[in-house]
């Protein structure tokens, strides 16, 4: 299906995410596996949403007190984010929603692809415990907003309703 069949004219953020987030169900809601769930979250978001060069997860291994590549869409990333570096990092460090304007001027920044200016991080939590993130790159300064991370709050909230998260990380 090619970006254009599905894409509509989105009057509000609100309505765009109500759109993104019927899609993801209609993705999800019968598919026990989580990682191939996490696959198509991260494709829909990228097929979706305007200006991205990237888009997906980092998964927790607090084993390693690190972030570990999931499932994305665009170039290689990188593999492992140590808590303390990267906006990934803050984002599962304080479970906190990170938005940032200029990743250039964001101490620590991992820069895993030149090409990204701008980032959101929206952490994955349940019942008190970080799972990993989702991450959004632009090219774009400036690209994201609150109303993007109310959005991708609401899209992480489908996450849970469907993703069987503990057979994702059974064993580890």
């Amino acid at each position: 299906m090619s970006k254009e069949i599905l894409r509509i004219k989105a009057e509000t953020p609100t309505q765009l995410y109500n759109y993104v987030n019927a899609k993801l169900i209609g993705l999800i809601c019968e598919e026990p596996d989580p990682l191939a769930n996490l696959a198509n979250a991260a494709a829909l978001l990228y097929l979706l949403l305007d200006d991205l060069n990237w888009a997906g997860f980092y998964l927790m291994r607090e084993s390693e007190n690190a972030l570990v590549l999931g499932p994305f869409q665009g170039k290689p990333a990188c593999t492992r984010i140590p808590l303390d570096k990267g906006v990934c990092g803050a984002a599962a460090r304080t479970g906190e929603i990170q938005i940032v304007p200029d990743v250039h001027l964001f101490p620590g920044h991992i820069a895993c692809d030149g090409a990204s200016a701008s980032e959101i991080v929206i952490p994955l939590i349940r019942e008190g415990r970080v799972l990993g993130v989702l991450d959004l790159d632009s090219p774009t300064k400036g690209r994201f907003s609150a109303e993007d991370g109310q959005g991708l709050s609401s899209f992480v909230e489908t996450l849970h309703r469907y993703v069987a998260w503990d057979e994702l990380f059974a064993g580890r």
